[in-house]
């Protein structure tokens, strides 16, 4: 008898989309709700997002739908034939376990399959049997806590590595292991900004630019653009925001917010600052999102000069680096978002106070949109 996989239908998967698009709750909120993995999740909201231009194109909307048909046949068939199989050793070809991942194996399991026990199943596909009842759920209070503790003390001193945040912690009465601070600010995207060891694999090179402005003033609007992500602090969770910035006005270009910090929210901050104008030089740390091919090619595409900080320098990248001060002492801090529509709403109020009414010392006690829109026009 051959296992099938938990099938969902397409009302529940639209219904969950609906849900992460309002944004009153996260994602590893509902996927606790509803006992699902998050990675589903995304991958759901992601699938309904590329789908969504069809919506309007009926040639394409047929076209997809005949390509889902034929997916779905494909699949079908693929599924009988797994049933059609004869020995447990064939079964377990026919799936690849070695090329599947974790999630993709747990859900070959049959809860009501009466031929093969589930701990045969469990083995077959290299899962331990005891974590196969495991249900997600959201983070812990604890954890929240800790990282909103982690963020403060990164931004207050951008040059303090897992060690010193860790002695800090236990300072203020946290009884708190390094390796587990050391791995928060890898989730959060936290490095120590100071000189070190260039640890970089030789692979990794040829996606590295040199840094640019090493000599360099930013003397004029779009002469110079900086992007960066940080991490925001919910009351029951976490998002991250990524922002483009003009470094001679310090006019916030274009920002995204989302869950994850996967590329495709950076990609549309980047897209949406180039439908405005184009910079000469656009200056970034080498983060994984902004030494990846789609990223470097979207840049080349409108012909502008890639810089990138060297590893580990606070100074590189300093004018977004205070942008981010700015953003958590005046907003972030002051606030308990609830959800996160209601730290979008809320970051919307405060980047548009930044940029129209906000006056720079810096800048003569000028706001950023006047430099920014006066000397670029």
């Amino acid at each position: 008898m051959a296992n099938k996989r938990k099938q969902y239908t397409a009302d529940f998967k639209a219904q969950i989309v609906r849900e992460i698009l309002k944004e009153e709750k996260t994602i590893g909120q509902l996927a606790s709700e509803h006992e699902l993995h998050s990675n589903m999740l995304y991958r759901w909201r992601d699938q309904a997002l590329a789908r969504m231009p069809t919506l309007f194109s009926d040639q394409q909307a047929q076209e997809q739908t005949a390509k889902e048909s034929a997916w779905e046949k494909e699949r079908d068939e693929l599924y009988a034939e797994i049933g059609r199989l004869s020995t447990q050793l064939s079964w377990l070809k026919k799936n690849a376990v070695t090329c599947l991942s974790r999630d993709q194996r747990r859900q070959l399991i049959d809860w009501t399959e009466r031929e093969i026990a589930v701990m045969t199943q469990a083995e077959l596909v290299q899962l331990n049997r005891s974590g196969l009842s495991y249900q997600p759920v959201g983070a812990s209070a604890e954890k929240i806590e800790l990282k909103h503790r982690i963020d403060e003390l990164y931004t207050a001193h951008p040059s303090y590595g897992y060690r010193r945040i860790t002695a800090h912690l236990r300072r203020q009465g946290l009884l708190v292991n390094h390796k587990a601070v050391a791995r928060h600010m890898r989730e959060m995207g936290l490095t120590a900004l100071y000189p070190g060891p260039n640890l970089s694999k030789r692979a990794h090179q040829a996606a590295i630019y040199p840094y640019l402005l090493a000599h360099v003033t930013a003397s004029y609007p779009n002469h110079v653009w900086g992007i960066d992500i940080t991490y925001i602090r919910l009351r029951s969770g976490w998002m991250y925001l990524v922002a483009v910035l003009d470094w001679y006005s310090r006019y916030v270009i274009s920002w995204q917010l989302d869950q994850t910090m996967q590329l495709p929210f950076v990609l549309e901050a980047v897209q949406t600052a180039l439908r405005q104008a184009r910079p000469l030089i656009f200056n970034s740390d080498q983060g994984s999102q902004f030494t990846s091919t789609q990223y470097l090619e979207l840049l080349k595409e409108h012909a502008v000069q890639i810089s990138m900080d060297s590893r580990c320098r606070a100074l590189d990248n300093i004018f977004t680096e205070r942008l981010w001060r700015t953003v958590k002492y005046e907003e972030v801090y002051l606030k308990e978002y609830e959800s996160p529509r209601d730290a979008r709403n809320s970051l919307t109020d405060y980047l548009h106070f930044y940029n129209n009414e906000q006056l720079h010392q810096s800048l003569q006690y000028r706001t950023p949109s006047e430099v920014y829109f006066v000397h670029s026009s």
